[in-house]
């Protein structure tokens, strides 16, 4: 695989429109933590951003977990506390990143036959108490970091193990189809993240779409904020609405599209769309998420987009993907195509034709890894 075209992303799972609403809303002390949070959120961003290169990672055959402790700095990785051959029980949030980045390697591993984010074994590396009272967890492109929340807006960011899936996956996106993270492409790869974030829970539960609260982020919100969690892949606008935290401002449609410049072009705005498509078709199939839809998400992650593919690229290639893989004009890919027409973004009637349509897009970007990379 080659590195230097691959397009790194910090990503981090609370919106910054939350975190503005705080700052205008909040008493003194929400908006000096909200204030702390954007700063430092920023300059994670920042060094990521000025490295322009990858650095080259060892890489291993089976899975390679380490934690670390930033002992309320802001210095990565910190201190050593955990790694496969040393287990920290003391310790509740580390244990937690520990077993939920487990979670999330098994999920790929036993699904999908991915070896790790990067599909070669890349190290799965954590930091825990990052900072004073931090209000977020974030993938910088090679690493995890958690902050403990400040126990009046959010709790410990290591408590859902779905944003563990969320982040993790975004740093599997990176290496597959680095979406650019700005308007549609950007809103594309908070999406994917969603859908794969809520399989690796759903995986981790043994829930079946119908069972599943099909909520991001339950349990990140302490005691007294109205809200269920940061995202609701069912119902998008939904998931809360607080004096603090505004009204989750989330379309289902793209009749309600939202265009601005903040969050990158609204990166964790317009996801809600393809969220709500996902679950249609998640819960038309029945069956685990993972056995059918999740195949048809990951086969056009790994096949079917390039870096500033839009929604009607995603949906185009989604539908095509059904079709190569359960029959074209079959049940599965009319499904697929019908909740797609659901939230506006309907595909050619061509697509649903045996041999009409497009085939799926190659990627002519960069190299594709070869396929003993995945095993």
């Amino acid at each position: 695989m080659s590195t230097g075209n691959i397009h790194h992303s910090t990503c981090s799972v609370i919106p910054p429109h939350i975190l503005r609403h705080v700052a205008e809303h909040g008493d003194d002390d929400s908006r000096e933590t909200i204030a702390a949070t954007l700063l430092h959120t920023a300059r994670i961003k920042d060094e990521r951003t000025n490295t322009l290169i990858d650095e080259p990672a060892a890489h291993s055959p089976r899975k390679e977990r380490s934690v670390y402790d930033a002992s309320h700095k802001h210095t990565l990785p910190g201190k050593l506390l955990m790694d496969e051959g040393k287990i920290v029980r003391r310790d509740f949030e580390a244990k937690e990143a520990f077993d939920g980045s487990g979670a999330t390697y098994d999920f790929y591993a036993k699904i999908f036959l991915r070896n790790s984010i990067d599909g070669r074994g890349m190290p799965m590396i954590s930091t825990v108490h990052y900072g004073q009272r931090f209000d977020n967890a974030m993938w910088n492109g090679k690493q995890m970091i958690y902050g403990d929340g400040d126990g009046k807006l959010f709790t410990r960011f290591t408590g859902a193990i779905d944003v563990i899936g969320h982040e993790l996956t975004h740093g599997v996106t990176q290496h597959e189809a680095a979406l650019e993270y700005h308007d549609q492409s950007g809103a594309l790869n908070e999406h994917i993240s969603d859908a794969f974030g809520m399989m690796v829970k759903q995986q981790w539960l043994g829930l079946r779409p119908a069972d599943s609260d099909w909520i991001i982020g339950v349990g990140l919100f302490a005691p007294g904020i109205k809200g269920k969690g940061v995202r609701s892949m069912k119902d998008p606008g939904t998931a809360y609405d607080d004096p603090l935290l505004g009204k989750d401002p989330q379309p289902a449609h793209m009749k309600n599209y939202v265009d601005g410049a903040e969050d990158n072009g609204g990166v964790h705005i317009n996801s809600g769309i393809p969220n709500r498509a996902f679950y249609l078709i998640a819960t038309a199939l029945s069956d685990y998420t993972w056995k059918v839809a999740g195949r048809i998400w990951y086969q056009t992650l790994l096949d079917g987009l390039f870096p500033q593919a839009g929604f009607q690229d995603f949906a185009n290639a989604t539908v095509t993907m059904a079709g190569v893989l359960y029959g074209a004009g079959g049940q599965v890919q009319t499904i697929v195509a019908e909740a797609w027409s659901a939230v506006g973004l309907p595909v050619s009637p061509g697509i649903l034709k045996p041999g009409g349509g497009s085939a799926v897009p190659e990627r002519k970007w960069r190299d594709r890894p070869a396929a003993a990379s995945r095993a």
